[in-house]
């Protein structure tokens, strides 16, 4: 194939069926009530709390249905692809920002374990969300324990089209 076919060639967005989830997921983060009601810190960090809250148990979800577990691969491409775009937005350079979505995805896998054991009940889900958030000075976490609760449970409802639609909105 020349140079000319693969300039010409559409492009396939290999991330096309879950880009609306994706887009769910950061929507469901961003809700004011996390920050104004629920002792969610308002700053980057508490924002990226927010985000990998909620995609992880998205994840957490996906990962119970085989039909998701491939589609959960390219959920977390989008994640790290966004995750990369916001370090260099905030002036990190090449050097250095492949150490940082390093350690962001492992802040998402611990995220998801704390989850999973939480939801589980293993271990207060309080607990984990206290060690795993970062919440304002005072706040406690009976709100926030409760928000996350209902939505895994809202999670639990949807069946793959739905979630990979991105219905994930309670």
């Amino acid at each position: 194939m020349g140079l000319l076919d693969r300039l010409l060639r559409k492009s396939v967005d290999e991330h096309a069926e879950v880009r609306p989830l994706w887009h769910a997921i950061v929507a469901v983060a961003r809700t004011p009530r996390w920050y104004s009601e629920l002792g969610l810190a308002d700053t980057v960090p508490g924002r990226f709390d927010a985000v990998a809250l909620v995609m992880a148990l998205v994840l957490l979800r996906m990962e119970r249905e085989p039909e998701l577990a491939s589609k959960s691969i390219r959920l977390t491409e989008l994640f790290v692809t966004d995750m990369d775009a916001q370090l260099r937005e905030t002036g990190l350079g090449d050097m250095v920002v492949g150490k940082h979505v390093s350690k962001l995805m492992g802040a998402l896998g611990g995220r998801m374990d704390a989850l999973r054991g939480g939801l589980a009940g293993t271990e207060p889900l309080d607990a984990a969300l206290t060690r795993n958030m970062s919440v304002v000075e005072g706040a406690t976490a009976a709100g926030l324990t409760a928000e996350v609760r209902a939505l895994a449970d809202l999670l639990d409802t949807c069946d793959a089209a739905g979630l990979l639609a991105g219905k994930i909105a309670p």
